[in-house]
């Protein structure tokens, strides 16, 4: 006898894989903070570098399976605060920051700053894709900061940048240009600053292609330049934001809440508006779903009519 497949395990499965996702971030920033209590900085960085990764699978893999929701997204800031805003804060303050003084009030400063940029992005701009962000993700914020001191250990930093015959950031002791950096990343997460957002993956658009070539890019430098490619893509990217802020406010285009990167494809929106529905769907009680039956009037029933007919039957 062939045997009766279920499809509820499936459904439930589907909807756990992007909430593993989001828990694998948590998991890499839990052990950035336990690498770095133990002097492991280089390996405190790429754990956090790891939990971007997975911050960007879990999304995607949400709307790709149609299984977003709301208790995805509040898990998804949650797990943001620590593994982006504590965890690189953490690294900081073991690597660098005076444990005996009030050095410590930079880690809080970097870490309130991240916890304020995830509820204001709640609030704001929470559901669907998007083209740009509101303040640098706290993602990118952290992500930089954590790579920062394993790139100034490189002989990238120390020996080949040169200028004119000067190095260009060896000549700056790196736990203090740390401190400048820590400040700088707080406050442009919660500054009005546009930042672009990574197109979504796919061969059929230019953005879906700069995209693919942006993951990979990623994977590869994971793999091969760990400690040289990271800071200097990702501090590329809180500069070319902030330049291009500040162009646009000489050119008296001051940004607004719509995008001023590019529009959105027409797919993505009805793709978007489509996952919304289904999210609000499966959000709703099962007792809302079902077609509601019409109230019978209340108190006592009619008494029934006998007709002529009748009664002259029953004598």
């Amino acid at each position: 006898m062939t045997p009766i497949v279920r499809g509820r395990p499936v459904r439930r499965a589907v909807v756990v894989l992007p909430n593993g996702f989001t828990l694998a971030n948590l998991f890499f920033g839990i052990f950035a903070i336990v690498a770095a209590s133990r002097g492991d900085f280089g390996k405190a960085g790429v754990y956090v570098v790891l939990g971007g990764v997975c911050d960007a699978l879990d999304g995607r893999v949400a709307r790709m399976t149609g299984s977003g929701s709301r208790f995805g997204e509040e898990l998804d800031s949650l797990v943001d605060a620590i593994s982006f805003g504590l965890a690189p804060a953490m690294i900081v303050y073991f690597a660098v920051l005076n444990q005996q003084g009030w050095d410590w009030v930079f880690a809080f400063i970097f870490a309130a700053c991240a916890v304020l940029r995830l509820a204001r992005f709640n609030v704001t701009q929470a559901g669907g894709s998007k083209t740009h962000f509101i303040g640098l993700p706290s993602p990118a914020a952290g992500m930089t900061l954590a790579t920062y001191y394993a790139f100034s250990q490189t002989k990238l930093y120390n020996e080949v940048l040169l200028l004119g015959g000067t190095k260009v950031l060896a000549d700056y002791p790196w736990h203090v240009m740390m401190r400048i950096l820590m400040v700088v990343l707080a406050f442009l997460m919660i500054s009005p600053v546009p930042y672009p957002a990574v197109p979504k993956v796919n061969l059929r658009t230019v953005r879906g292609i700069v995209g693919g070539l942006i993951l990979l890019g990623a994977v590869l430098g994971l793999i091969f330049l760990p400690r040289e490619f990271f800071f200097p893509v990702l501090l590329a990217y809180v500069l070319f934001g902030l330049g291009m802020w500040l162009v646009l406010i000489v050119l008296d285009r001051v940004p607004t809440a719509e995008s001023i990167w590019f529009e959105e494809d027409e797919e993505d929106v009805e793709a978007d508006e489509h996952e919304s529905v289904i999210a609000r769907h499966d959000e709703m009680p099962t007792g809302r779903r079902r077609r509601r039956r019409k109230k019978r009037p209340r108190g006592p029933l009619p008494t029934p009519t006998i007709t002529r007919a009748v009664e002259e039957e029953s004598e």
